[in-house]
């Protein structure tokens, strides 16, 4: 039997195990997914740890995203991002990735959402980081909104590679205030709310008359599903996503990288929802 895992601190709050599990159980895959929540100092331990033990993959969340990096030989895409959220064990040595990009590109792609031409990203925190790059890897011109503004300049930076020898020719990011979202929106594709606005309270990063029905909208925020922005997004006609098919995806991502095997997407995604 296989066991794949979740570290973090506090996990006990996790969704990732009944939507994995469920996953092997449609495939008859022979594994378990158990979580593990070493003290917040033990990112490094935890990987050598679960090496030692035989643990085939571990999927990593708050506050070891980015203090896993150094256990691991991260992907350039993991590297460039500054976070890992999925190890795998099945080489010389554990590798680190980062699903979350992903995640929220097969999220908009699954509800037939082009990334092409502009994406608004609002958020400059580790989901915006990782969205604001995989949309930018999609080709998409990026601008990304965050209250304090110099935050987003600076993930604009690192989304085009500024200073680095990699950097991205063709990659465009800016960084703007949030009081820029009226302009930035008006000729916009894609929008991203990578924020917790909407989590505690009734309440939208967005301005609703900002939208409009040429946008494909996704809110990170899966508790509640349907968002203030979700909701003033339908009125204004735009596509709709909510935050748990990101969530899904991310897993998704990370199960087929661990097995090899094609994701039982259904199965997987109404063991997620019947627990939200």
């Amino acid at each position: 039997m296989d066991v794949y895992g979740l570290v973090g601190n506090p996990v006990g709050h996790s969704l990732s195990p009944p939507m994995h599990e469920a996953g092997y159980e449609a495939l008859g895959v022979d594994a378990r997914y158990v979580t593990f929540e070493p003290p917040r100092d033990g990112a490094a331990a935890a990987v050598e740890g679960a090496a030692a033990l035989g643990v085939a993959g571990l999927n990593v969340t708050i506050p070891f995203k980015q203090d896993v990096l150094a256990a691991v030989d991260p992907d350039p895409l993991a590297s460039r991002i500054g976070a890992v959220n999925t190890v795998d064990f099945s080489g010389a040595e554990p590798t680190g990735h980062n699903t979350d990009a992903v995640g929220a590109t097969r999220a908009l792609r699954a509800h037939d959402v082009a990334l092409s031409g502009t994406a608004v990203v609002v958020g400059a925190g580790g989901a915006g980081r990782a969205v604001a790059f995989g949309l930018a890897d999609e080709g998409m011109s990026v601008r990304i909104a965050n209250r304090t503004e110099s935050k987003a300049g600076a993930l604009a930076a690192d989304v085009r590679g500024d200073g680095s020898e990699s950097a991205d020719a063709d990659a465009d990011a800016t960084g703007h205030g949030l009081d820029g979202l009226p302009e930035l929106l008006a000729d916009a594709d894609v929008l991203v709310n990578a924020t917790s606005v909407g989590m505690e309270e009734d309440a939208t990063p967005v301005p609703a008359d900002a939208l409009h029905g040429g946008l494909g909208v996704l809110d990170a925020v899966y508790r509640p599903l349907e968002t203030r922005l979700l909701r003033d997004a339908a009125d204004a006609g735009a596509t709709t996503v909510d935050g748990a098919w990101m969530l899904l995806y991310q897993g998704v991502e990370a199960f087929e990288r661990w097995t090899g095997r094609e994701a039982p997407v259904a199965a997987m995604n109404e063991a997620l929802r019947d627990r939200i």
